[in-house]
């Protein structure tokens, strides 16, 4: 467990040792550097350093039309793509001020739980593997993989699906797809199961992890940090209840929170938030109705595609819609979405052209990294993996 740890100021007889720690390899939790200074094995002061990763998609987004920057919004935490999709579609739409067929609202519902079940399958599995029980990093990669096939068998991709646009989605599922996930829904409670019976009362785990890296609720909002992170403090903040969109306030579930702040209780935030996006997931499924995917809305949507074999006005639409990109009013949106990090929403600036003029990831991951000073210093630095591990950092949105 946790020990009080000595954080008197150096004397020259206790000299600090300044250490870079990274920056670690992308296939880590990405490409981040920490600069430590060391008392013996004291954490005395912790620093941050990004920009790594730096890819200038924000930037980017100013060169492309709308729909080309779904694409973009994919790379950025690739965890979570149909997040992203999900909250600069909600932007986009909130300046069309277009309205979303039913079938199409609860299908991103579905998706984006489906989405956050395998980005925290991720962090089980990769967290554990940090900390030396590689059996569970196999059995959270086991599900894992079950749902990113059913990522690729409705859109020809496994991750950088770009099924959620503005206006609705792509197109519909596929036949059988949604009895496929169905049997997904229905083994996951066994499995999250067993990962718990693995780790919640190992001790080893415990040792590891209860008393590590803490932070107070109010350093957390001080830092801006959101998500389970906030939430193991005891704070009770979900987007999907604060602020709800997509028709959340309608579903059934509970916001699990935690009391002490640290690594364990983020653990059992996540491992709770497993269960909680299963039984959204079920009623989701439940409740899917028939009709279109895709907004009646022909300046945000072509035409369907049986149009274009007999409607040269069709064809014309279809032609500029897709050359010269969805034109919105002028004005600015931000809409926010709850994504498996925290708060994430995209602001996008619109002069009336088919490109932004503007857009800006609000990233939870950006936040949340800052944060690592407060949870690290007066800590031990064998006990910064598992604080880093804690965070859940995707550095793809931290650097943009």
């Amino acid at each position: 467990m946790a020990t009080d740890t000595d954080t008197r100021p150096p004397t020259p007889e206790r000299e600090l040792l300044h250490i870079n720690m990274g920056p670690q390899h992308p296939s880590t939790h990405g490409v981040l550097r920490l600069e430590l200074d060391l008392d013996g094995e004291i954490v005395v002061t912790c620093q941050p350093v990004i920009g790594y990763l730096h890819t200038g998609i924000e930037k980017t987004f100013e060169a492309k039309t709308y729909l080309q920057g779904v694409t973009l919004t994919d790379r950025m935490d690739y965890l979570n793509p149909l997040g992203n999709n999900l909250a600069f579609a909600l932007s986009v739409e909130k300046l069309f001020g277009c309205e979303i067929p039913p079938r199409a609202t609860v299908a991103r519902v579905l998706l984006a739980e489906l989405t956050r079940i395998a980005s925290h399958l991720v962090w089980l599995g990769t967290t554990a593997l940090d900390l030396g029980a590689s059996s569970v990093f196999l059995y959270c990669f086991r599900e894992r993989e079950q749902c990113l096939d059913l990522f690729e068998e409705m859109s020809g991709q496994r991750m950088m699906t770009s099924f959620i646009r503005p206006g609705g989605l792509a197109m519909d599922f596929p036949p059988g797809w949604e009895e496929r996930a169905a049997k997904f829904l229905d083994i996951m409670p066994e499995r999250i199961d067993e990962y718990e019976s693995l780790l919640t009362n190992n001790p080893l785990f415990q040792e590891r992890m209860v008393g590590i890296g803490r932070i107070t609720a109010e350093q957390c909002l001080a830092w801006g940090v959101s998500g389970p992170i906030l939430r193991a403090t005891g704070v009770p903040f979900d987007i999907r209840k604060a602020k709800p969109y997509c028709g959340y306030e309608t579903y059934d579930f509970e916001v699990p929170t935690g009391r002490n702040g640290d690594c364990y209780d983020r653990y059992l935030v996540r491992v709770a938030e497993l269960r909680q996006s299963v039984r959204i997931a079920r009623q989701a499924l439940d409740r899917l109705p028939e009709g279109p995917v895709r907004t009646s809305d022909r300046k945000v949507m072509p035409p369907p595609r049986e149009e274009l074999a007999h409607s040269m006005e069709a064809v014309i639409h279809h032609f500029k819609l897709f050359t010269e990109g969805m034109r919105p009013p002028r004005g600015e949106a931000y809409v926010p979405v709850e994504s498996p990090r925290g708060e994430l929403g995209f602001y996008v600036v619109s002069d009336g052209s088919g490109r932004p003029v503007r857009v800006h990831e609000r990233a939870p991951s950006f936040a949340n990294v800052q944060a690592l000073k407060v949870m690290a210093e007066g800590g031990m630095v064998a006990d910064l993996i598992a604080t880093i591990s804690s965070v859940d950092p995707i550095l793809g949105e931290v650097d943009r």
